[in-house]
């Protein structure tokens, strides 16, 4: 164990005091020189090909937090407890006294967290280490941190792995400074947190320390060291965005770049998805649940797509072109895919080759699949009999996604997605989003102010009824203040007047069962278009002003797209009685999210365009509080 130290010091590598005391005193230390190396420690070793994750929980006794499999494709591990495949919203609590709006440990738990975290070193000292290095960020932006696992739980350590870019120690560069640290405690999920997700942010002067009381690595490995960059950002004056992007190109040779927003489950891996044909050939735009009618439209070609980024990008000074629009760069140097909408063989091809047979290795979270088998992304493990868990997972490396960008593109059509429930007559509710809506640019930050979490969200546990997911829709990642990220944002739109923004919905439009149909043709009929501009007799004001602009007409390559998909008040089954009903929702919501912001600190056109809304503002009104400069 002391190898480690000597290897550190003698790359002139310093850690901190307390890092130096868990690492002296665990049983034993061992690191690894490849992901592939990780792979084999996931299910104990050679020779074995399944592991159980088993800990000695005190008053409890034995608990298996996973069982691992060593599959044909990678690995596959499953959570023994439904609760833990998906992400509880409500896991962070912040133990330092930096500025912050989330809960602070003490107030959350009633306790100060300095006397668990001396109780979580004891714990790793006693303990066999995983100890890994990575690099969260992506094209050098970002820093350098330090994960200490137990060695039992190595999947956790490759997934991390692979989320973020791996640094064997050998090669470290000299004098690297480490920006981050993850110790990964999961018994104490039991004995202190009553079987709950808890991550403890500690941000000290010198590192981001980050508490990981649990093994799915969403709230750690993914949303927590997003944390670590939005904090970084937060200090610096950037945003690392909640966002999928993906460069469109018609087959006549036009590229056009979208960047989708919005809450988990909102789209944005669905982003990069082809629209899948019907037997026939021809594109199912909707069924009616309320008749069993289906809509089915003709589209004879599709553009082809690249893939940008898929849940995280930078928007850092160091890559915006003054071109008038918004630049970005992926931060991530692995994608944690959720296949929730593949459910059989042909629903998504390129992802399907993709996974079962990788370049190199994936990991498997939620999926069912025997040692030696092939993992599939359309079997999902059952939550209980007859219910399948809505977030299965594969993380896949972006070397292996093919036809990636990996360069800072220039954002044409920015939207923001939002899962939408049925709405009918009977029973009106905030579905009345058409197709796809323009936004004035003020409006569009007003979204991303309250980032409603929306219908049955399938990426985190709980989820009924809108709910918010804050600003930015990465607040619940945020470890800071959101005043501050409100004017990042707010003055993010204001300099790049050139990009268009968009709201789309999935799931659901008016009465209509739709998908993720509406961003898929909303990206087909941009990319055909040639561009972002819409003539103006195309739209008009939304009878819902928080809608912004609804589509008058819409065809795609000669499919007509029927106007009671544009204006769902338009649907028989809604009508204008049912459609303003939900759109009462829908500012009874904005009412309920807004006032929040209006602090000491927000910018004063912030303040303005968050009162003209609380006062019923019309679609102009947004546009003269941020006129559109083309």
């Amino acid at each position: 164990m002391n190898d480690l130290l000597k290897v550190l010091d003698g790359k002139n590598i310093t850690l901190p005091a307390n890092i130096v005391e868990v690492l002296k005193g665990c049983k034993s230390i061992t690191t690894f020189d490849s992901v592939e190396a990780l792979c084999e420690a996931a299910t104990g070793g050679p020779g074995s090909n399944t592991y159980d994750v088993v800990f000695d929980v005190p008053s409890v006794g034995k608990v298996v937090e996973a069982t691992v499999n060593r599959v044909t494709n990678g690995i596959a591990a499953n959570y023994t407890e439904p609760y833990m495949r998906r992400r509880d919203p409500n896991t962070m609590a912040i133990a330092d006294d930096k500025p912050t709006d989330k809960d602070k440990f003490e107030d959350k738990y009633g306790y100060k967290f300095d006397s668990l975290q001396q109780e979580t070193y004891e714990w790793l000292k006693g303990q066999d280490i995983a100890v890994t290095f990575y690099f969260v960020g992506n094209g050098g932006i970002g820093s350098t941190g330090i994960a200490i696992a137990p060695a039992n739980a190595a999947f956790f350590a490759m997934g991390l792995a692979m989320l973020q870019q791996f640094i064997p120690v050998s090669e470290l560069a000299n004098g690297t400074q480490l920006k981050s640290a993850i110790f990964v405690a999961p018994t104490f999920r039991h004995t202190h947190f009553n079987g709950k997700q808890v991550v403890v942010h500690n941000r000290t002067n010198a590192i981001h320390e980050m508490y990981s009381y649990n093994l799915y690595p969403g709230p750690s490995a993914k949303k927590g060291l997003y944390g670590v960059l939005l904090t970084q950002g937060e200090e610096e004056g950037w945003v690392t965005a909640h966002c999928s992007a993906v460069q469109s190109v018609s087959p006549y040779d036009h590229t056009t770049t979208f960047m989708h927003e919005g809450a988990s489950g909102g789209g944005k891996s669905e982003l990069h998805q082809h629209i899948i044909r019907e037997e026939d050939g021809q594109v199912l735009l909707g069924k009616n649940t309320i008749s069993g009618e289906e809509r089915l439209i003709t589209i004879p070609k599709f553009c082809s797509l690249s893939p940008v980024a898929d849940d995280m990008a930078f928007c850092h000074p160091s890559i915006q072109k003054n071109n008038g629009k918004l630049s970005i760069l992926d931060a991530e140097y692995a994608w944690f895919v959720r296949v929730d909408g593949i459910r059989a063989y042909g629903d998504d091809p390129t992802l399907e080759k993709m996974s079962i047979h990788p370049p190199k290795p994936l990991l498997f979270l939620n999926v069912d699949a025997k040692p030696d088998s092939t993992a599939l992304v359309w079997n999902h493990i059952q939550d209980e009999p007859g219910k399948a868990c809505p977030n299965p997972r594969v993380i896949i490396p972006r070397s292996s996604i093919k036809n990636i960008v990996s360069e800072p593109v220039s954002v044409d059509v920015r939207s923001f997605g939002i899962r939408t429930p049925v709405c009918s007559l009977e029973k009106p509710t905030y579905g009345i989003v058409g197709l796809f809506h323009v936004l004035p640019p003020a409006l569009a930050w007003l979204w991303r102010l309250v980032s409603p979490r929306g219908h049955n969200n399938p990426s985190i546990v709980g989820g009924e009824g809108m709910g918010s997911e804050g600003v930015g829709s990465y607040w619940p990642f945020a470890t800071g203040k959101r005043i501050r990220h409100a004017n990042l944002l707010l003055e993010q739109i204001m300099n790049t007047p050139q990009t268009t923004f968009i709201l789309v919905p999935n799931q659901n439009v008016g009465v209509w069962k739709v998908g993720f149909k509406p961003q898929l043709l909303m990206r087909e009929y941009f990319t055909w278009n040639g561009g972002a501009e819409l003539p103006k007799d195309q739209y008009q004001p939304a009878r819902c002003s928080l809608l912004g602009n609804e589509l008058n007409h819409l065809t795609i390559e000669g499919a007509k797209i029927p106007s009671r998909f544009l204006k769902v008040y338009e649907q028989k089954e809604v009508g204008a009685e049912g459609y303003d009903a939900g759109a009462k929702i829908l500012q009874e919501f904005f009412n309920a999210e807004l006032p929040q912001y209006l602090e000491e600190g927000l910018s004063d056109l912030g303040r303005q365009i968050i009162e003209a809304c609380l006062n019923g503002a019309s679609v102009e009104d947004y546009y003269t509080l941020l006129p559109v400069q083309k």
